[in-house]
């Protein structure tokens, strides 16, 4: 058992040099991305060519998509192709959204344009749950949770559960037994997969022991984040997707999207959204520039800044380990110099803010085969080493 690592202070990530210059004004891309070139935005163009030619060429599997913004202008959008309906051929035969050998489901919704988000949908399910605190239909993340679920009969009665709050949900640290790490998702074994073939998700969650007392430890766990789908619902009157719809997706501009539903007809908050690429960078752009979206203010003041702080070290001890904030991957800069934050989804899906570049990038892709995931922390290696000024 580790202990959980909460940051006592934001990390200083500019340095103590002289102020650098001040960012240009934001472009809004509600109604679309302006686009510009790789030099014109400071990159270096042959590099990222080179990297285009490597998922061109499957080196590193089935990436599906590269999408790079900065100064909320798109420099590169690429979009690979793959032949899912060969790769799935001999695979599981018995079809459906959470079968993921079904190539009408992935990565692709309906072999359209909508791509699979998996689990950057939490980062997603988490934006409206700030939201909600912002509107104040949900009273802050010091909130306890249980009350939400009083419809609920958990399988004990551990009173440890009373402690539990939003904020242990958010950050992962519940003490909820829970494995979906040791095991392939396509494991039955997997706690997710069983959730997922259980008839009531939140049932099965709350049915699930407590292994730590809240705020101890931090196990990587959907079930957490599918809880989220009924706090949403009972605190403002709408599911998780209607409300995503008023609430994030209009003022932004996205207005095709695809949302599955669990058995209840709950929001599958853990995995379940589909997007574009460039609408997932719109969500980037969002938290780029401090929850605000052409001067019409979405998120709660200060919530970005907490929300993709490193508050839990998920693996102690670790290099370049990983840190989470509110359903948000902070990663370590190769040099420990500063921190991006990311959305990262099974497959390959990674939305990766870097603020101190003003870069949104995006990467897709369905590597749940023999070729190993674009790893996140190369993800944003790459593309750092693509910057030329």
């Amino acid at each position: 058992m580790h202990k959980v690592m909460i940051a006592g202070a934001l990390v200083c990530l500019a340095g103590c040099a002289a102020a650098p210059a001040a960012p240009p004004a934001p472009t809004w891309p509600t109604r679309g991305w302006t686009m510009s070139t790789p030099e014109a935005e400071g990159f270096d163009g042959a590099a990222l060519n080179a990297l285009d030619a490597e998922f061109a060429a499957g080196r590193h599997g089935q990436v599906t998509g590269m999408l790079i913004t900065r100064h909320g202008r798109v420099i590169v959008d690429k979009t690979y192709e793959h032949d899912f309906d060969q790769l799935f051929e001999g695979r599981d035969p018995v079809r459906g959204p959470y079968n993921y050998y079904d190539p009408d489901w992935h990565p692709y919704y309906m072999h359209g344009a909508l791509h699979t988000m998996q689990s950057a949908s939490k980062s997603i399910t988490a934006t409206l749950v700030g939201i909600a605190v912002a509107r104040g239909e949900i009273p802050g993340v010091q909130a306890t949770l249980m009350p939400y679920f009083s419809g609920f009969q958990a399988a004990d009665a551990d009173p440890r559960r009373a402690d539990l709050t939003l904020a242990h949900v958010l950050t992962m640290t519940t003490g909820i037994r829970w494995d979906e790490s040791s095991v392939a998702y396509t494991d039955p074994a997997n706690s997710c997969a069983a959730m997922e073939r259980s008839q009531d998700w939140i049932q099965y969650v709350l049915d699930q022991p407590l292994a730590q007392a809240p705020g101890q430890t931090f196990v990587y766990s959907s079930g957490n984040t599918e809880l989220l789908a009924h706090v949403i619902k009972t605190a403002t009157g709408r599911h998780a997707h209607e409300y995503a719809a008023e609430h994030l997706f209009a003022p932004l501009g996205i207005t095709d999207t695809y949302w599955k539903r669990t058995p209840t007809g709950l929001s599958d908050t853990e995995g379940g959204l589909y997007l574009t690429p460039r609408d997932l960078a719109k969500v980037g752009y969002l938290y780029l520039n401090d929850g605000v979206w052409d001067g019409q203010r979405i998120l709660p003041e200060g919530w970005v800044a907490t929300a993709t702080s490193p508050l839990v070290d998920t693996r102690p001890g670790q290099p370049r380990s990983r840190r989470y904030g509110y359903q948000w991957w902070v990663l370590p800069h190769a040099d420990g110099s500063a921190y991006a934050y990311a959305a990262l989804g099974y497959g390959g899906q990674r939305l990766i803010v870097m603020p101190g570049q003003q870069v949104v990038a995006v990467f897709t892709g369905w590597n749940i085969y023999e070729h190993a995931e674009f790893s996140p922390h190369d993800a944003l290696d790459r593309v750092l080493k693509t910057i030329a000024r």
